[in-house]
């Protein structure tokens, strides 16, 4: 039976739902409101578009196909009533009407509907200090938005930015800043790392010294006070200290845009967010809800989240078109994955941090390998960084993230464990998991493989580990205290450092480490290190099996260390 199905929000989510609706009911009839000129686009195209990677602002409007979704393209070829500067300001449930009010005139007319569904999407975040209305002040949250970003730039009228917030979009804003248009660019972040809540402080490290080398600045740990400027932006005030810029991108995350259904009464999240079931339902069943809008289950923790992905929008889009039409499709939720290019380097995750673990109340474990991500005696192979997060006691895995040169390969590892998790693999699942293998491609032991069988080992009390950035504390110490390092690569890695740090650093080649243990002080806690783990835990399992009693190893060795940018 035909239905007419009111849709409100025209990003994402919206146009998703509407088309497959259409699909599967052609009698009915969908009116598609958004308050903005444009609609259905790529937001998180944006800042290949300001880079310039990306030519024209239609191309993240255009289909697959270089037809521009606007409007018309939904009218005529969807047969979808889209009207774009028209605001919904009202739900009236009992009534099954949406107010809604046209901008450029402020004509108002209530629309009846069968089907309601509410894809308002999210706002950007505001910080609580003056200045963010100075012209030369932008969040990246639209269309209109990044033109203008790119205007000023392209100018020239831009010598400096200043990007508040080292998320995604605060990152990939600065590498399209200083990389293709070459402009001094400082990220501020109030939290001690980058890309705060997402990965752990070593990787985090890691990506941060790889965009210093490409001229990106940052200042982390400060609280911003202000934008300043005389009629326009021209600095951002801290409280550490002042950083100059002539355009200022404030980055700081965002918030649902849930108000339309908390004002007519539908279940809201306390701390944002609409509350759906796993049918993209809201509290009331003739009206449904998806995108950046609401709240959604983390399949790991079992508990609900926020997470704004238009990838997830686009899968719930087709789940509430299928429900539109009497489908019984449905969302189960996410374990939460991610990914971004920096630079020449590729980052992504999935799952929960060690932190997020244990914010959770979950007794975790980390473990960092740092490898060549293909075989070692192909000539086209770099490294990778990977960290596996699992349960102690269950054994159960709980995210994975890592760093690699190749993206796309990284990205692979991290999809693998990503399609696991909402089956709580165990660490032995993930260390025998099929993954295809070919040189060019893979090592014969994957590093998925690898870095599975480091936890197992960890968590069987065969291996204990230290962060680089753990090693790096040690490192600090004048003395070094009570710590021994011991570097078991061969002597001509390993000699080099022992002239340039005398009485700091010692060499014993792993394979010698059995007959020359008079060497090794039984009263010091020894630190193990090789290229990558490997060496030093096999030097481990000897001192160990000797009686020595404080051995450690540093995860993901020299390798690491150097990614990390510690000095040694």
């Amino acid at each position: 039976m035909p239905q007419q199905v009111v849709i409100i929000g025209a990003v994402a989510l919206g146009p998703k739902a509407a088309c497959r609706f259409k699909r599967l009911s052609p009698d009915s009839k969908v009116v598609m409101l958004d308050r903005d000129m444009r609609i259905s686009y790529g937001g998180c195209g944006i800042p290949y578009f300001v880079s310039g990677e990306v030519s024209e602002v239609t191309a993240l409007q255009s289909t697959a196909f270089h037809m521009v979704r606007s409007p018309e393209f939904f009218n005529e070829v969807k047969d979808v009533d889209a009207r774009p500067q028209t605001e919904a300001i009202a739900i009236d449930r009992a009534a099954k009407t949406v107010t809604a009010r046209h901008l450029p005139t402020g004509r108002e007319e209530k629309i009846p509907y069968d089907k309601l569904v509410i894809a308002t999407g999210s706002s950007p975040r505001k910080l609580p200090i003056a200045g963010l209305d100075l012209p030369g002040v932008h969040a990246v949250n639209n269309l209109e938005a990044a033109e203008a970003i790119k205007n000023a730039v392209a100018a020239g009228s831009v010598g400096s930015v200043a990007i508040i917030g080292s998320g995604f979009i605060g990152l990939e804003m600065a590498v399209a800043f200083a990389d293709m248009w070459g402009l001094d660019v400082t990220v501020i972040e109030l939290f001690d790392q980058i890309l705060p809540g997402v990965t752990s402080p070593t990787l985090a490290g890691m990506a941060q010294k790889h965009m210093e080398e490409k001229g990106v600045a940052f200042r982390l740990a400060e609280q911003v006070k202000a934008i300043e400027g005389d009629g326009k932006a021209e600095r951002v005030v801290t409280d550490k200290g002042t950083v100059e810029a002539d355009l200022v991108i404030v980055s700081v995350g965002v918030v649902p845009n849930d108000a339309l259904a908390r004002d007519c009464g539908l279940e809201v999240s306390p701390r944002g967010g609409i509350v759906v079931d796993e049918h993209m339902r809201t509290s009331d069943p003739d009206i449904y809800a998806g995108g950046d809008c609401i709240v959604v289950k983390n399949l790991v923790t079992g508990q609900p989240m926020y997470l704004p992905l238009g990838s997830m929008a686009n899968r719930q889009g087709r789940v509430i078109g299928d429900n539109l039409a009497g489908g019984d499709s449905v969302f189960h939720g996410v374990v939460g994955s991610w990914c971004v290019k920096l630079f020449d380097l590729g980052a992504a995750g999935t799952g929960l941090t060690l932190a997020a673990a244990k914010r959770a109340g979950i007794d975790a474990v980390s473990t960092h390998v740092t490898a060549v991500d293909r075989a070692h005696f192909y000539p086209e192979h770099a490294l990778m960084s990977l960290e596996l997060v699992a349960e102690r006691g269950t054994r159960r895995v709980l995210g994975l993230q890592g760093l690699s040169a190749n993206g796309d390969a990284v990205v692979g590892k991290v999809n693998t464990v990503a399609a696991m998790l909402p089956y709580a693999p165990k660490v032995a699942d993930v260390s025998n998991v099929e993954v295809a293998y070919s040189p060019p491609f893979a090592a014969a032991m994957d590093i998925l493989n690898t870095v599975a069988n480091v936890a197992d080992n960890i968590l069987s009390g065969k291996n204990s580990g230290i962060t680089v950035n753990e090693f790096g504390e040690i490192w600090k110490l004048a003395d070094l205290g009570d710590a021994y390092i011991l570097d078991c690569r061969e002597t001509l890695q390993g000699e080099p450092l022992v002239q340039k740090h005398p009485g700091r650093w010692h060499n014993i080649p792993q394979g010698q480490l059995r007959h020359r243990l008079a060497e090794v002080p039984r009263d010091k806690k020894i630190v193990l290190m090789c290229n990558t783990g490997a060496r030093s835990y096999e030097a481990l399992i000897t001192l160990a099996h000797m009686g020595f009693e404080q051995v450690v190893s540093v995860e993901g060795g020299m390798a690491a260390v150097n990614a990390a940018g510690i000095d040694v």
